[in-house]
């Protein structure tokens, strides 16, 4: 993979429940991350006492966030109405050069800030709510 611009890395939201997703608007940064669980089923019959993990037994998430400043009063809006009204939208995360990831996420953390002499900022903190679909770009 080459260098990519950080920009690229989108976040998008479903904006209608129909799939028309769109990008969370002025995000100046993003991430996500995968994790997935372990299973130990190291024994005294491990080879070398060394550990062994049984493949593909743990729970696999997906954590998403972002920051940036208020620029888009559409998304704003879905945002803040997936937050308050507990429901789990379809988001997809465009990675550049890489794939794009679809599928439900929870709107775990919502916050504002802002200075005298600044402009009002906002971050998003994202959790996986099921199963989670890639296709490679």
């Amino acid at each position: 993979m080459t260098v990519q611009n950080g920009k690229d890395l989108l976040i998008k939201l479903d904006i209608d429940g129909a799939g028309d997703f769109q990008t969370v608007a002025g995000l100046r940064a993003s991430r996500i991350s995968f994790n997935a669980e372990t299973v130990d089923v190291t024994s005294l019959d491990s080879a070398g006492g060394w550990r062994e993990l049984l493949g593909g037994a743990g729970m696999r998430s997906a954590s998403l966030s972002g920051s940036g400043v208020f620029r888009d009063a559409a998304t704003d809006a879905r945002a803040r109405e997936v937050f308050f009204a507990g429901i789990v939208p379809q988001f997809q995360v465009v990675i550049p050069g890489f794939g794009i990831v679809e599928g439900p996420f929870q709107i775990t953390a919502l916050e504002y800030s802002g200075s005298h002499d600044g402009e009002a900022t906002y971050e998003m903190s994202m959790a996986s709510a099921g199963a989670l679909t890639f296709a490679a770009l």
